[in-house]
């Protein structure tokens, strides 16, 4: 058996639930029409965000401000006037009064890169009502100095090795060896982050031919930021003959000869001796037996 309900009974409503959809509404409409812009800044500098939102110092008593990272990480908030820092924060972000609740935040670190949002609640009727919402991307980078390219190790006269080092820069950045635009296999890269200043080390080897002239550039990408240095290898001309030991060879060669030399000519007059010996005793015997 079913149940009707009945003519006179009033319909069921959700007033709550009615409000949270009206405040999601409301959040939405906010975002697609503030949109978010974006603030570039280095390691260790200060930064000004701008909340965006005009309104009297009078109107502060019933003003809510807050400003939040990432959709979640609180960072600062002013209600009834009264200021609260989060502790990641403290004792380097300041709000603005003057400059429509700007946050400010000193010494930079990488990891305060990020959306930061600035949410203004105002009062009316008892009730505190979304009325701004501001978002701001905060992009950090520390740039890398020049690489430095030295000589690596004791390599053979066709082949060498050199290390190119940088350090200090952030983000994490990427290596390269180039040559004449064309990439060359680097070995041994690494890439190795400080915990506590969330800065980058990189280095990376290239074994290269030193047998002709090289223009090789060791180049080091973070972000949409390079930094390079060229090295330049130019083939050893080759040394000319040793004149000293070529002195020494001959001398040598020539002492070592001498007395094959004097042995031959030894040999040479004993065969000459006894074939004049030979040769006048036959002639002597042949004038004796020659008929008068």
């Amino acid at each position: 058996m079913g149940y009707r309900l009945m003519q006179d009974s009033p319909p069921l409503r959700s007033p709550p639930l009615r409000l949270i959809h009206l405040f999601v509404l409301l959040v939405a409409l906010f975002r697609m029409s503030s949109g978010i812009g974006q603030v570039f800044k280095s390691v260790n500098e200060k930064v000004s965000l701008s909340c965006g939102y005009n309104f009297s110092f009078d109107e502060l008593a019933i003003h809510r401000i807050y400003w939040q990272k990432d959709d979640r990480k609180m960072v600062l908030s002013i209600s009834s006037g009264d200021k609260k820092v989060w502790p990641e924060y403290q004792n380097r972000t300041l709000c603005d009064i003057s400059n429509n609740f700007s946050l400010m935040i000193l010494g930079l670190l990488p990891s305060d890169r990020g959306t930061y949002e600035c949410v203004v609640q105002k009062k009316e009727r008892g009730v505190y009502l979304l009325r701004h919402l501001n978002s701001v991307e905060l992009s950090i980078r520390a740039d890398f100095p020049v690489p430095n390219i030295t000589q690596f190790g004791n390599q053979s006269a066709d082949m060498k090795t050199i290390i190119c080092e940088t350090s200090g820069g952030f983000p994490e950045p990427r290596s390269l060896w180039l040559e004449s635009g064309r990439e060359l296999r680097g070995i041994n890269t690494t890439v190795s982050q400080d915990p506590e200043s969330e800065l980058y080390a990189v280095s990376s080897k290239l074994d290269f031919n030193a047998t002709y002239n090289r223009s090789i550039v060791c180049s080091v990408a973070y972000g949409k930021f390079e930094v390079s240095k060229n090295f330049t290898w130019k083939k050893p001309p080759e040394a000319p003959p040793d004149r000293k030991n070529t002195t020494w060879i001959t001398t040598n060669v020539a002492v070592s000869i001498l007395p094959a030399i004097a042995t031959g000519i030894a040999i040479l007059l004993i065969i000459f001796a006894v074939y004049r010996k030979y040769y006048f005793y036959n002639h002597h015997q042949f004038l004796e037996v020659r008929p008068h």
